[in-house]
């Protein structure tokens, strides 16, 4: 499993988490097979998502879709202040 964190500023929480709920289904089609949404205590327009992928393939396919930057865009997500983070599951060996 390969997860996928997303550090963002938005312009506004709740128009981003409008848009962000919308595109649901566009997520499930991308390969996301769970997503959590984190916000800052003390800035609540600074938004963490962590979205989960079969593979690191996966991951990058999705961040490439246009229809995810058309709704990254549409939610007011300032690109200047995304970081992305891949990470890939340890295996049990590895964690002793």
């Amino acid at each position: 499993m390969t997860t996928l964190l997303i550090h963002h500023r938005v312009a506004d929480y709740e128009a981003w988490k409008a848009v962000y709920d919308s595109v649901e289904d566009m997520q499930r089609d991308g390969g996301v097979r769970s997503e959590r949404v984190w916000r800052s205590a003390d800035d609540p327009n600074m938004v963490v998502v962590e979205h989960e992928f079969d593979s690191r393939e996966a991951a990058k396919e999705f961040m490439d879709r246009s229809d995810l930057q058309e709704a990254m865009s549409r939610s007011g997500v300032d690109r200047s202040s995304m970081q992305a983070e891949l990470l890939d599951e340890a295996s049990r060996a590895a964690r002793a």
